[in-house]
């Protein structure tokens, strides 16, 4: 895949600034001590936009498609948790919520019995699939800042709150990923099939 000289220009400048370097001699003195030979240097840089390219040109048209099925699992959330084994002790933490008398901070700091009691509750910004199924779909349901009732996970009595939503949309980022999601899967379906093609030659290569 041959890439563009303004797209190699832009690789590089890219490069150079994560490495706080400026100038041209800069970057010589960088390919020097990576050990490698100028050409399997800037094969390796440029590796990832040569990847980005032939996902472009091979999944491009699929990649709203391929999107649209995935939007569950790239939606994100933000939102407070407090976790408790009593459902009458869930009810009081979240009535002292519901009627300002304590910070759900603070409470699911002191309180919560699940691993968020160290971020205070906060959980987020995550993926909404990555959640508890019953979860995902109340705070799916719910308006930023609306507090949970609690309800019963598992063994947990959950008090919840949706505090930010941000719903995944389609640009040329989003475009990018896509592209470059169903190229990885198209390697790895290929490497597959060629893993058993092979399996299957020593197979009958034996037999005979």
């Amino acid at each position: 895949v041959e890439l563009t000289e303004e797209t190699q220009k832009a690789v590089v400048n890219d490069f150079l600034r994560q490495q706080n370097a400026t100038s041209p001699e800069a970057l010589i003195q960088i390919v020097r001590s990576s050990g490698l030979s100028e050409e399997a240097f800037f094969d390796q840089l440029f590796r990832p936009a040569r990847m980005a390219q032939i996902a472009q040109e091979q999944f491009g048209a699929k990649a709203e498609a391929h999107f649209l099925a995935q939007k569950e699992r790239l939606d994100r959330v933000v939102y407070s948790l407090l976790r408790l084994n009593s459902q009458s002790k869930a009810q009081e933490l979240y009535l002292r919520i519901a009627h300002g008398e304590a910070n759900f901070s603070d409470l699911a700091g002191r309180f919560s019995e699940g691993m968020e009691r160290d971020t205070n509750g906060m959980i987020g910004p995550v993926p909404l699939n990555q959640a508890h199924p019953t979860l995902s779909e109340k705070l799916r349901a719910a308006k930023p800042g609306m507090l949970l009732e609690p309800f019963r996970i598992d063994r947990w009595w959950v008090v919840a709150r949706l505090e930010r939503f941000a719903p995944a949309s389609f640009d040329a980022r989003m475009g990018a990923q896509m592209s470059m999601e169903l190229l990885q899967e198209w390697l790895k379906e290929d490497t597959r099939r060629r893993v058993q093609g092979l399996s299957s030659n020593t197979d009958n290569g034996s037999k005979a």
